[in-house]
């Protein structure tokens, strides 16, 4: 079956001439799909000829909500979507002042071996389609009633090891034919691949290279984030001056605070001494609280970010929302996980 979804407009084109059907039906069919059509039976300007040629020939991919958590403190939407097979992924809907941020996945499961992070429990199972990345966009949006301005992929999985898929995701959600999304309005995190970042700076896109850096020397970092073993700081940092150079966009780096691993003073000095240079923003993430982890919130977020603006880096805290669900990624799926194991 034809991944209809995954489709660009010239590739629908391409597809309706197939069919012998004229040019314009693809223009037709791309908005529907990106308007969150659930079926064929919907495109009700498409002659009935061609909408059961495309039941037959086309599959639509409609996820279905599993779970839903939705915030008391601050509205956050947390959804655990079903897949066609039966896999989960998880979509988090944040609201800000300057509009709806969705936080999207890029896989089922993940193969990093991040310690801190719930999303690699149970590894990496698959790659999600370019239409599995679009539908959590579309279908949050049609679910919440939110209307979406801005995306993060920083769900479970990384992006970076799914890389053509991604770049395919952000042609479709950034189409003016369809959900028309800035790619200044969309950042993509990434635990540090260092030759598929190489390749996503030779796109020269706009948007927002975010790396999970989470520790600024090699003994530390190797410890909680495996990747850095066969990566090294060095190499990282100098693969970042590089994108930057390329691109001209500065990157942002993500440090979850953990206590007495990577909170000392000390490592905020070395974390200067990398950036120094090379324009860049630390985002300080205070740490949540993974059952399975020994690694516990730090106590130093203050100090840490203190210490890093006095010496002329940038440094933010992460607002924390969504404090009374499980907003932090891969918590929903890996208790549904454990349901079904027991």
């Amino acid at each position: 079956m034809i991944d209809l979804k995954s489709m660009t407009r010239a590739e629908m084109e391409g597809l309706m001439k197939e069919l012998g059907e004229p040019a314009f039906r693809a223009g037709q069919i791309f908005q529907w799909l990106h308007r969150g059509a659930a079926s064929f039976e919907e495109m009700t300007n498409l002659p009935k000829a061609l909408r059961e040629k495309l039941a037959g020939a086309c599959a639509l991919t409609v996820p279905t909500v599993e779970r839903k958590q939705i915030s008391r403190l601050d509205g956050t939407i947390k959804y655990l979507w079903r897949l066609s097979d039966g896999n989960c992924v998880e979509t988090v809907l944040m609201r800000y002042h300057h509009g709806n941020t969705v936080c999207i996945s890029s896989q089922v499961g993940c193969r990093m071996g991040c310690v801190f992070c719930a999303s690699t429990i149970g590894g990496k199972v698959r790659n999600l389609t370019p239409a599995e990345m679009l539908d959590q966009v579309l279908f949050t949006q049609l679910d919440s009633g939110a209307e979406i301005s801005n995306i993060v992929l920083m769900g479970i999985g990384e992006p970076l090891d799914n890389l053509e898929t991604v770049l395919r995701f952000l042609e479709l959600v950034n189409s003016p034919e369809g959900m028309n999304i800035g790619m200044r309005h969309i950042s993509l995190s990434t635990c540090g691949l260092v030759e598929q970042i190489d390749k996503l700076a030779e796109y020269r896109l706009q948007l927002t290279l975010s790396v999970s850096l989470h520790a600024p020397d090699d003994e530390t970092r190797s410890r909680i984030m495996p990747v850095n073993r066969s990566v090294g700081v060095e190499k990282l940092f100098a693969c970042c001056r590089r994108y930057f150079e390329t691109t001209g966009r500065r990157i942002s780096y993500e440090y979850a605070m953990i206590d007495g691993v990577n909170d000392a003073d000390w490592q905020a000095d070395l974390l200067v001494r990398h950036l120094r240079g090379t324009p860049g923003h630390v985002n300080l993430i205070p740490l949540n609280d993974v059952a399975e982890s020994p690694l516990k919130p730090s106590r130093r977020v203050r100090q840490f970010q203190e210490r890093l603006e006095s010496q002329g880096v940038t440094a933010t805290v992460r607002r924390k929302l969504g404090g009374d669900i499980d907003a932090s990624c891969g918590q929903l799926r890996r208790k549904r996980m454990e349901e079904e194991a027991e």
